[in-house]
């Protein structure tokens, strides 16, 4: 009889479930579900306006994907809930909320309902920036050793300055939040009935390491004194690893889920992290990008090294036995929403009718048709700020070159190839560090559906680009944990490489670097460079100072 494992990824728009067979890796039922609140970005659901730079999310969202995806992918495979014998669960992050002692996020109190600090701060909540810079001043002039591991900057995405943002903003739900915790272990709390911290999420986005834990409490009082002891007081919790079980379905989550009670879950992870697995990556040197509507950069290294703009290094983080590199970029899958949203002409949408295509289909077609440089386009995939390497959420986007016959898919094709340019920044920083990069793959549903863009990945990269064989890898890696939490005597594994080897999935097609291409990308990515300098290491801080006038305004 077979035995099967559920994976559940939650994203930043949606959340999907997989259901697993544990033995041929055979993925036999997807379901998604996209979020009744979305991101809350302008308001709360009362009406209750946010400020700038704002993106929160509503828990309840969450459970509802449990309900919602878990009872679909059982019915649509037709299997038992008997022969499931292990749920993983993966997060984007940091994505935090405060709650009771009991699990109840604040939020759901009534007289909560219209405090934003009350809800779920999503990883691109970007409205705590002037903690980041004074958390990373604070942390310079101290000469704070950890901050090196983390490139020498702590985003404002990160646990620490969000939890800051609410104790200056709003003490009173500080006071009234017993913990802060990433939304990934709440979940999972909510499936085990009980509280555990993942060390994933600890390691990169929380400042802990394996060996000193979190930074000293004198530290955390020079922030502010009120935070002395924000650990003992709102984290404190174990810290397990990953690949580790964290409980099992209680009998309300077995309601919930239609799982049975007992049913193995393992300890919660980050969605692009636990995607590494899911495309049999088990030694360094190979690159995974999992790309969405933002990159997040896995790699692995048998040493660890101080890498400038990284978004962290930590000992066992993805995988056992190496330490796993994070990098990231904060706008990517979104450029290319704005551009069908903001640019795309009623005869673009009449000619796209014709020919029954999406779209990003329409525009890729006539982008395809365009050689490196015809455009005479040249952009800044700074959209949503940059995560990697400058770690500047108050960076904002650029287009140079635009006329009055510049074509929709001309500026589509150039934000494509600005994602590819800051991918190579990112490469070529780990090597200049002494982390290798030799080989770099894909997931996420860009890489399964556009061609052109990952052919300009490998031309921009000088490297040949593997695709992810699953359309689910976060999801994957997730429901490869799950058996991981199971046990090979309960019919999973004991063995996350065996694991991987035996369920992860690569396609055998690759793209290869177009000599001819890659000649006029080195020129390209050269004045790209000098545009990133200028404006993203102090040469002109203009776009601060923009931004800044639009606040006030």
């Amino acid at each position: 009889m077979s035995k099967y494992s559920i994976g559940v990824d939650f994203g930043t728009l949606s959340g999907r479930a997989v259901l697993v067979d544990v033995d041929t890796g055979e993925e036999l039922a997807v379901s998604v579900l996209e979020y009744p609140h979305a991101v809350m970005d302008k308001t709360l659901p009362d009406g209750t306006p946010l400020g700038q730079d704002w993106a929160l999310q509503h828990p309840s969202d969450y459970i509802q994907v449990l309900s919602f995806t878990i009872p679909q992918v059982m019915q649509q495979a037709g299997a038992e809930a008997k022969d499931v014998i292990g749920v993983g669960i993966d997060f984007t992050a940091c994505t935090i909320l405060p709650v009771k002692k009991d699990g109840t996020p604040l939020c759901f109190f009534p007289h909560y309902a219209s405090r934003p600090h009350a809800y779920v701060k999503l990883w691109k909540h970007h409205a705590a920036q002037d903690k980041a810079n004074r958390l990373n001043q604070i942390a310079q002039e101290r000469g704070e050793k950890w901050l090196a591991r983390y490139g020498g900057k702590i985003s404002s995405e990160w646990m620490f300055p969000k939890i800051w943002q609410v104790l200056d903003e709003d003490e009173d739900i500080y006071n009234a939040a017993d913990y802060f915790l990433e939304a990934a272990d709440w979940i999972v709390w909510q499936l085990t009935g009980r509280q555990t911290r993942n060390a994933c999420t600890a390691g990169y986005k929380a400042i802990w390491n394996k060996q000193d834990g979190y930074p000293s409490k004198a530290f955390f009082k020079a922030l502010d004194e009120r935070l002395e002891n924000v650990v003992e007081e709102k984290l404190n919790c174990e810290i397990l690893p990953i690949g580790a079980k964290a409980g099992e379905i209680t009998p309300e989550a077995a309601s919930l889920t239609g799982l049975l009670p007992g049913t193995s879950v393992a300890v919660a992870n980050v969605d692009a992290h636990v995607c590494v697995p899911a495309v049999k990556i088990a030694q360094k040197g190979k690159m995974l990008a999992i790309m969405g509507t933002s990159t997040c950069h896995m790699l692995l290294g048998d040493k660890e090294a101080m890498v400038p703009g990284m978004c962290g290094v930590v000992q066992d983080g993805i995988l056992p036995g190496f330490y796993g590199y994070e990098a990231g970029q904060s706008c990517v899958g979104d450029h290319f929403a704005w551009v069908v949203q903001n640019c795309f002409p009623p005869s673009y949408e009449k000619e796209a009718a014709q020919k029954g295509l999406s779209p990003h289909e329409l525009l890729t077609q006539k982008a395809s048709a365009l050689r490196p440089g015809q455009s005479g386009l040249l952009c800044l995939d700074w959209f949503n700020g940059n995560r990697s390497v400058l770690v500047d959420v108050d960076l904002t986007g650029l287009i140079l070159g635009l006329t009055l016959q510049t074509k929709p898919e001309e500026i589509y094709r150039a934000l494509i190839e600005a994602t590819a340019f800051g991918t190579r920044k990112i490469v070529e920083t780990f090597v200049q560090n002494g982390v290798e990069v030799n080989e770099f793959i894909a997931s996420g549903g860009i890489s399964q559906k556009n061609q052109m863009a990952m052919q300009i990945y490998a031309d921009v990269l000088n490297l040949p680009v593997r695709i992810a064989k699953s359309a689910q890898g976060p999801a994957l890696g997730s429901a490869i944990f799950g058996a991981l939490a199971a046990g090979k005597a309960n019919g999973g594994y004991d063995d996350i490489l065996q694991a991987s080897e035996r369920i992860g999935k690569l396609k055998d097609e690759f793209y290869l670097p177009d000599p001819a291409h890659v000649q006029v990308y080195n020129r390209l990515y050269a004045e790209y460079s000098t545009l990133h300098d200028y404006f993203g290491r102090g040469g002109n801080d203009v776009m601060k100072r923009l931004k800044e006038l639009k606040r006030k305004a």
